[in-house]
Order: C-alpha cells, then structure tokens, then sequence
C-alpha cells in the first residue's frame, strides 16, 4: 500500500484509539453467551458488526464535521470529513437495515443508544470531546451491544446482564484511568478518583463473579502504580489492550 492510500485510510479512520476494543469486547462476549455448546453462530452477527464498527466511523465524522462548521474559518475542514461520514453511513445502512425484517427489536435497541449518542455529539460541538462525562457516556451502548449480540444469539437477557456490568465496569474506569496516564496526568484530584473507583469496583466485580476479582484486582494496580512512570503513549494504550483481553477472556470463561 503506498503512503497516499495509508494516508487516506488514517484519516477515514476515528483517531479515539482506545475505542476499538470498546466496541469489539462486548460485542464479542455476547456473540459467544447467546449460543448453546451445540449451536452454530447466526451469520446475522457478521452484518451487525460490519453496521455496528462504520455506524461509529460515521457517527465520529458527523461530530468532527458539526464542530469544525461551529468553530473553524477555513470552510474547508470540514468538507475532509463529508466523504467518510456518508460512505461508512452508506455502508452501515445496508449491513443494517435488512436485520430489522429478521430482528426489528434493534430499533429499540437503537432508540435506547440515541440519548448518549446526542450527548457525545453536544461535545462534539462544544469543542469539550474529552470531558469526563462525554467519555462516559459513549461507554454506556458500546456495553449495551453485549445485550443486543446476546439476544440476537437466542440468548435470555437475563443471562447478560452481569457481564454488561462488568464490560461497563471495565471500560468506565478505563476513562478516569486513561487521563491521569495522558491529559491530567499531574492531577492528584484525578488520580485519586481513578484508584478510588477502580477500589470499589473490586468488591462490587467479586459480587458480579467471584472470578471477576482478579482482572479488577489487575486494573486497581495499574491504576495505582502506572501513573507518573512517564509511560508512552502507544505503551498506555497497549497495556488497555491487555486489560481488554484479559476481561474478554475471563467473561467467556465465567459465563
């Protein structure tokens, strides 16, 4: 691929890193809870992931064009992000809509998402997309798709919702955490809201499962000792990947 075409796939790309394995690891957990021991995997789940995965590029694009229009004067900057917002808008729709004949339930489950997608996109056009909250609020459907997978699956809602717990447990602390190891890493205030959650959430992911005490346990010292060691980066967000994968592994094994 030449250095054009890669330059090109960046910047149709969302830049929030940290995102991916936010909307994978519930989405996964589900697929694989909402099948019985002897039960193939429903192909529905491969258009679901395809509209899931370009309905968040489109989203990100939407915002970034909204907040350039509101704050830039050079008109053209947000013109780059018209063309991915209605390509993967185009793709989502036709991975997309033919599912709501077989499930039209998703609609509801995409009426439950709307409220939190407007807020991350008032940030957006505030120009304030790294406020505690904004992040916040995006963890909530990305947690919420495990529901959606599960039940797509033939799976009970109720058998989901203690690993969406744990999935929103993870990934909200992952928020608070993130900042002190980048943009408020010299915040004690910060710091010490990060460890104090990630210390409550020990109790309360032993309550979700017993098993699930170990990776919090893992998160707390991450997020007790990591800070102020002068991490990358790219090291930061490696080790996320890691506390991502380790969830991953011990919700499949649990449930």
């Amino acid at each position: 691929m030449g250095r054009k075409k890669r330059g090109a796939l960046r910047s149709w790309l969302p830049n929030q890193h940290g995102a991916w394995a936010m909307l994978a690891v519930p989405f996964t957990v589900g697929v694989f809870l909402g099948h019985g021991p002897g039960e193939g995997h429903r192909w529905a789940h491969l258009p679901l992931f395809a509209a899931w995965l370009t309905g968040y590029v489109t989203a990100f694009h939407a915002q970034q064009w909204l907040r350039l229009r509101r704050l830039s004067r050079n008109p053209r900057a947000p013109r780059r992000h018209v063309r991915p917002a209605v390509a993967s808008a185009a793709v989502s729709a036709v991975c997309g809509v033919p599912l709501l004949f077989a499930y039209p339930w998703l609609l509801l489950a995409a009426a439950c998402a709307a409220p939190f997608v407007a807020v991350n996109t008032w940030y957006a056009w505030r120009n304030n997309e790294r406020a505690l909250l904004n992040g916040l609020a995006a963890v909530v459907p990305a947690c919420g798709m495990l529901l959606v997978t599960l039940r797509m699956g033939g799976g009970e809602l109720s058998e989901g919702w203690r690993p969406a717990l744990a999935c929103l447990l993870f990934f909200a602390g992952t928020v608070p955490y993130v900042k002190t190891m980048i943009r408020e890493r010299d915040s004690r205030a910060y710091y010490r809201a990060s460890v104090t959650y990630h210390a409550v959430a020990v109790p309360v992911a032993y309550v979700l499962g017993p098993w699930l005490a170990i990776p919090f346990t893992a998160y707390l010292v991450r997020a007790a000792v990591l800070p102020g060691k002068g991490l990358k980066v790219p090291v930061v967000g490696a080790v996320e990947v890691m506390g991502s994968v380790l969830l991953l592994a011990t919700l499949l094994v649990m449930f």
